[in-house]
């Protein structure tokens, strides 16, 4: 019975547009970033591979203790999001192995403690730790931002992060608000991403040795031909009126926002703080066999993998991460990057992410969504003081 309603769910799904926006204009744009990527050096001079570097430890602190814990209180700080899974814990055991002291961020404490002791197994010298947080809510970013903050005084370490991995993200197929109003893909793929960026941008300003944003797209951003950055859209509330939902086109949507936000942070911040700048990457890791098309009908995602297989186009998660961590670990001085394909290359986004008006529009709404958030999280947190 059950393999029957599966079978009708997959029936069901395939005569929807999204399907065939998946998997017709998905492919096209997976094909065309690697057409980019071999075919740039003919039309650019421009340098497009860049070298992984070394990590440096940070420089000793004044009140240097002589517990064991001095080691681990000098290597520079990396968080991931969505690192219970997938490309997330493979970045994980790879920075591990660089010199990071890796934060998991991620919904599950369940999953977080399994992929934590998985991780111990394989390296007993980790040094991790895990941290609750749901992107989709505004209130769980800043209570792990809080404990965050609380866990480095704790544990004596330096009051910075070296490195943010924005790398959570949902493929959702059904319709629905998260808990502060948003569509919970845009609020999941974008909202969070900028809000948990914003709350951890004094930390990242704050390190001793440069430090570094990167925030993971995904070249579906490509099939985006216009977009109006206005409250309605970059909540998705506007998509509420669509007859049949559109998850394709709001996941195209949300990470075109990634990118246009990656690249006005990157502006931003090498206008302002010159001497020192955080620098900004976005990355895409291609197509990697993952949980992220974990709501779709099983029949529809294993024929997905199955044709991605068949093109060549179906990556390990050893080979997409390696993305991921060359955005990581490219040079200090570079920013404002779109890393694709490995081996340390980079590519060209589309067009409509380069737009910097479009950017700005995206910014100036976004830091009102997060001003809102700000202000009602601080009007409840006053409300909850006066009851206790």
């Amino acid at each position: 019975m059950t393999l029957v309603k599966e079978l009708m769910e997959a029936i069901h799904f395939a005569c929807t547009f999204s399907f065939w926006r998946m998997g017709i204009l998905w492919t096209f744009a997976l094909l065309y970033s690697y057409i980019k990527l071999r075919t740039q050096n003919i039309f650019t001079r421009k340098k497009t591979t860049y070298h992984r570097s070394a990590v440096s430890p940070l420089p000793p602190m004044a009140s240097s203790s002589t517990s064991g814990k001095t080691f681990g209180r000098r290597l520079p700080i990396c968080i991931i999001t969505g690192g219970t899974s997938g490309l997330g814990a493979a970045a994980a055991l790879a920075l591990l192995k660089e010199g990071f002291f890796v934060v998991l961020a991620g919904r599950s404490s369940h999953k977080l403690s399994k992929v934590i002791s998985d991780i111990r197994r394989k390296n007993k010298e980790a040094h991790l730790e895990g941290f609750k947080v749901d992107l989709s809510s505004f209130s769980s970013i800043m209570k792990f931002k809080n404990s965050l903050e609380k866990w480095l005084l704790d544990s004596d370490m330096h009051q910075s992060v070296q490195l943010l991995i924005n790398n959570a993200g949902i493929l959702a197929t059904t319709s629905q608000l998260t808990n502060d109003g948003h569509e919970r893909m845009m609020g999941t793929n974008y909202i969070g991403p900028f809000s948990l960026t914003q709350v951890l941008l004094p930390l990242l300003k704050n390190s001793p040795v440069p430090s570094r944003i990167v925030n993971v797209s995904s070249f579906t951003h490509r099939n985006v031909s216009s977009f109006r950055p206005d409250q309605e859209t970059v909540s998705g509330r506007s998509f509420s009126e669509y007859k049949n939902y559109p998850c394709a086109e709001i996941y195209e949507y949300s990470k075109l926002c990634v990118l246009l936000f990656s690249y006005e942070l990157h502006r931003q911040l090498h206008l302002t703080d010159g001497s020192q700048p955080v620098s900004v990457m976005a990355v895409d890791p291609g197509a990697v066999k993952t949980n992220i098309m974990r709501e779709l009908p099983w029949f529809i995602s294993q024929a997905a993998f199955a044709s991605l297989w068949f093109l060549g186009l179906l990556q390990s998660r050893r080979v997409g991460v390696s993305s991921t961590l060359d955005a990581a670990l490219a040079p200090p001085e570079t920013s404002g990057l779109y890393f694709f394909g490995g081996n340390g290359r980079t590519v060209d986004s589309s067009a409509l992410s380069y737009n910097i008006k479009l950017s700005r529009e995206l910014w100036a709404t976004s830091c009102d969504i997060f001003q809102d958030s700000l202000l009602i999280y601080n009007r409840d947190s006053v409300s909850s003081e006066k009851a206790d």
